[in-house]
């Protein structure tokens, strides 16, 4: 963790001194057992074991005030949620995470011990050790988080493998997280349970490796509203679909369960739904829920009889 230091400035007028700062940051985000031949944070790069059946990577940025508002959320959050939507791609993909690398900008001021301690909390709730990363002085805060895990034995489950006749399932109920954001913009406190939602995502590792184990034909998470990542799914299968049924979570509508984003559920397509129950249930994890079909006519996208458009979040670049 490095970033470039004016050698004409004197360290005096440094309000905080980089290198004490990033041995606080190390404290807070390093791994304590680190696995034996691995080498983590303090040297130029992180150095893994030899991974195990395909590496999987992703990429993910967080950026005060465009993924989280900083006049309703304390910075923590943005370090936990810039981590945990990284290791959510992982889960999509049915990867085992393995490590991650961390870069921050941010204003001279910021809290940066508060956004880490965020971060540390997301990489211990998904055993995704943060294992080195970089500091720059910016104009906005903003996180960068790569990730990487790996597949053994049969590999990655892509998004582009949806066939007709398939079933499509989500792990959990939708909306929560959008519901949690508005529940806070009425005024609700950070520990209400919608709200804590939105907060503290949780990465579906455990379904996505489960489903992956099912032999499930696509898979991918719901970031940006099943109303969006669905047609997405549908678009690189080259498939079509006839959408029945949304679950949509307590205290959430239906528009924020279809266009609300953020969920991190995942969205499974699979030809032996039974199957895929049968390993969930073995391994303790919670029914996934029938949503509708995969059809083989793309232009045929329903939802109960009528055109399901496009819906979800998306950045105006």
């Amino acid at each position: 963790m490095s970033s470039p230091v004016d050698p004409t400035i004197p360290h005096r007028e440094h309000p905080r001194r980089e290198d004490d700062l990033i041995e606080r940051i190390a404290t807070i985000v390093g791994q304590r057992n680190i696995p034996e031949g691995e080498h983590h944070i303090g040297d130029d790069a992180a150095v893994l074991a030899p991974f195990v059946g395909e590496a999987v990577i992703s990429t993910d940025v967080a950026v005060l005030g465009v993924h989280l508002d900083a006049e309703l959320f304390p910075l923590e959050d943005l370090g936990y949620r810039a981590v945990a939507a990284a290791v959510s791609d992982l889960a999509a993909m049915g990867a085992r995470a393995r490590a991650a690398v961390v870069a921050v900008t941010a204003p001279e001021g910021t809290d940066l011990e508060e956004l880490h301690r965020g971060m540390a909390d997301a990489a211990l709730i998904t055993n995704c050790p943060i294992v080195g990363g970089d500091l720059s002085e910016g104009r906005d805060v903003a996180v960068a988080v790569t990730v990487v895990g790996e597949c053994p034995g049969r590999g990655a489950v892509l998004r582009s493998g949806a066939k007709a006749g398939d079933e499509l399932l989500v792990t959990g109920p939708l909306g929560r997280s959008a519901a949690g954001l508005r529940r806070r913009r009425e005024g609700a406190p950070l520990n209400d349970e919608l709200v804590v939602a939105h907060r503290r995502p949780w990465p579906r590792l455990s379904e996505g490796q489960a489903a992956r184990g099912a032999g499930v034909h696509a898979m991918m998470d719901l970031s940006d509203g099943l109303g969006l990542d669905l047609h997405r799914l549908a678009d690189a299968s080259g498939v079509g679909f006839e959408l029945n049924d949304v679950p949509v979570a307590e205290g959430a509508t239906i528009d924020e369960a279809t266009g609300g984003g953020e969920d991190y559920e995942l969205l499974i397509a699979t030809d032996n739904a039974a199957r895929l129950r049968m390993i969930f249930l073995d391994r303790g994890l919670r029914m996934p829920l029938t949503i509708g079909t995969v059809v083989a006519d793309a232009s045929r996208r329903t939802w109960r009889g009528e055109p399901f458009e496009p819906r979800g979040w998306q950045h105006q670049l």
